[in-house]
């Protein structure tokens, strides 16, 4: 790449770094600048999810007090992050260029409708957790965690909203909580599909590097910014975005 385009990658990662630290959705910005740029598309997502990674400690680091009480949670639900994101990876790898990137406008509307939906599914876990439903069914969270890391692994935008909803269906406990939880996992998931993505010569090194600091920069300012902009209005900008971004990927075939 020249400087120019490692400059708009860098540009495109700070931005997707404070959209992740304001509202999430982050990666309906990475992926297509970098397929816009002459990435490939499975080598744009492997670089992309390595690049971002950095960003999952963070916001892991920042809820840890929130985990306090929750580790037999934490080994029953990493181990499912981690084998659904080597699932994911894997196969993601099997996925020929062709058929990925013709998945693409697919994957970025769904991603797009699960980040619309988060307020949704806020609410309706809201008053799910004040029903107090009394049930046995926290014995099944490996499983739905595990099911949503696999796409987590595969593509990765809008996995949040995924965990949130899988955990708020088999635990009772606090919304605050539960996004701790989901923090976790959302970590495990991606280091995991990172950490397999790095063997697999497909990361595209110098790009990776320049986003990873842009990612860790607009985290930053993003942190800072919140509470100034209003997140709703932020998801919908970057919902309109991904809808906008998949018409085009329809129309070029």
């Amino acid at each position: 790449m020249s400087g120019l385009e490692l400059i708009l990658a860098g540009l495109a990662a700070l931005a997707a770094g404070a959209v992740n630290a304001l509202a999430g959705g982050g990666t309906l910005i990475t992926f297509p600048a970098l397929t816009f740029l002459g990435v490939p598309a499975v080598a744009a997502n492997v670089t992309n999810t390595v690049a971002l990674c950095p960003g999952y400690f963070g916001g892991t680091f920042a809820q840890r007090n929130d985990l306090r009480g929750q580790s037999s949670r934490l080994w029953t639900v990493i181990p499912a992050g981690v084998v659904g994101g080597l699932i994911g990876g894997f196969l993601l790898l099997q996925t020929g260029e062709k058929l990925f990137r013709d998945l693409v406008p697919y994957l970025i509307l769904l991603a797009s409708g699960l980040l619309a939906m988060q307020d949704t599914v806020r609410a309706w876990l809201t008053k799910r957790l004040s029903e107090h439903h009394k049930g046995h069914l926290e014995r099944w969270t490996w499983l739905v965690t595990g099911l949503g890391s696999v796409y987590g692994g595969y593509f990765g935008a809008g996995l949040g909203v995924i965990l949130m909803a899988a955990l708020g269906l088999t635990i009772e406990d606090t919304l605050t909580r539960l996004n701790a939880l989901k923090q976790s996992i959302s970590l495990a998931t991606n280091v995991t599909a990172a950490i397999f993505f790095l063997f697999s010569g497909q990361v595209v090194w110098s790009v990776a590097l320049v986003m990873a600091v842009g990612a860790l920069i607009g985290g930053t300012l993003g942190g800072k910014l919140a509470g100034r902009i209003k997140p709703s209005t932020l998801r919908w900008t970057v919902v309109t975005i991904g809808v906008i971004v998949s018409v085009i990927y329809f129309v070029k075939g």
